[in-house]
């Protein structure tokens, strides 16, 4: 049981939600905004996308993650920033030709695909641990060992901290390579991500498997997708783990009644509060998870 919970909101993220809700920050000035209210409603951390103002699809442009940190930066509201280093690794081939890449691919390297975090020095950057079957089509999202390695060691260089998001045992598996190379700054801050297709399902079965595999000492948070956001924060919290809410992974608060990320927030609060624990503040986020600056 962890009775002193770090609570992450996922503001936006890049999937198709725009269209499903209205209420799915979309702008720079709307996803700030965003992030602020989950930090009121209690979150430590605020886990941040950019989406393209035009169209709502996920975007990878520095200036848009310039303008949300800045205003996040600037508010009178204190928050972890934890920005998405995940776009960029999207390849869809060809109907033509399956080696060529085909409308949707969006495949760049590792420097490029932490271009925003070099400019802004969150505190936390995701770390996406391999190669995935995004999906029912034939979208892959692709991170390799190479990239990774990279990856780990810039964000090292730069004094982040790397979220690493596992959706499956084998990028656990890799992630802990990682550790053991001395790519990872100590203590490490682990995601299980669950519920995503086609990683693994959301289950206590899984989140046990997974959570087992976590090194000693190490952090870790998992979260659940849709209907299962708040039953698997639950397990998340009684075995011991933090817990992830929001918009990203979730657009209802019940059934058919479309969320706020601070609605998302206060019920998760609600649910750790009632099982005996407390959500902690910022600063002590900083000092669990080992962030520069921590005091």
């Amino acid at each position: 049981m962890n009775y002193d919970v770090i609570v992450t909101c996922a503001v936006t993220g890049a999937g198709d939600t725009v269209g499903k809700h209205p209420g799915v920050p979309v702008t720079p000035e709307q996803i700030a905004d965003a992030a602020i209210e989950a930090a009121k409603a209690g979150a430590a951390v605020a886990h941040i996308h950019v989406r393209d103002p035009e169209t709502g699809k996920g975007s990878r442009d520095p200036e848009l993650f310039r303008e949300v940190v800045d205003r996040v930066r600037s508010s009178d509201t204190d928050v972890v920033i934890n920005l998405t280093a995940g776009m960029g690794g999207d390849w869809v081939p060809s109907d033509d030709n399956p080696a060529m890449p085909g409308p949707g691919t969006d495949m760049i390297g590792p420097m490029e695909r932490l271009a925003h975090v070099k400019g802004l020095l969150p505190e936390i950057c995701s770390l996406d641990c391999g190669t995935l079957n995004f999906g029912n089509g034939n979208e892959i999202y692709i991170s390799t060992p190479p990239y990774l390695r990279k990856m780990a060691e810039l964000t090292k260089e730069w004094g982040v901290k790397p979220e690493l998001e596992v959706f499956e045992l084998g990028h656990l598996r890799f992630a802990k390579q990682m550790i053991a190379e001395g790519l990872i700054e100590e203590p490490p801050m682990f995601q299980l991500c669950l519920g995503i297709p086609w990683g693994v399902d959301q289950s206590v079965d899984m989140m046990k498997v997974l959570k087992d595999e976590v090194p000693a000492g190490a952090n870790w948070a998992s979260f659940g997708i849709s209907r299962m956001q708040m039953p698997m924060a639950a397990v998340a919290v009684a075995m011991g783990g933090n817990v992830r809410v929001g918009l990203e992974d979730n657009i209802y608060l019940d059934r058919g009644v479309l969320a706020s990320n601070g609605q998302l927030v206060e019920r998760v609060i609600e649910i750790i509060e009632r099982m005996g624990a407390r959500a902690v503040t910022p600063a002590e986020a900083r000092k669990k998870l080992g962030l520069r600056g921590a005091v």
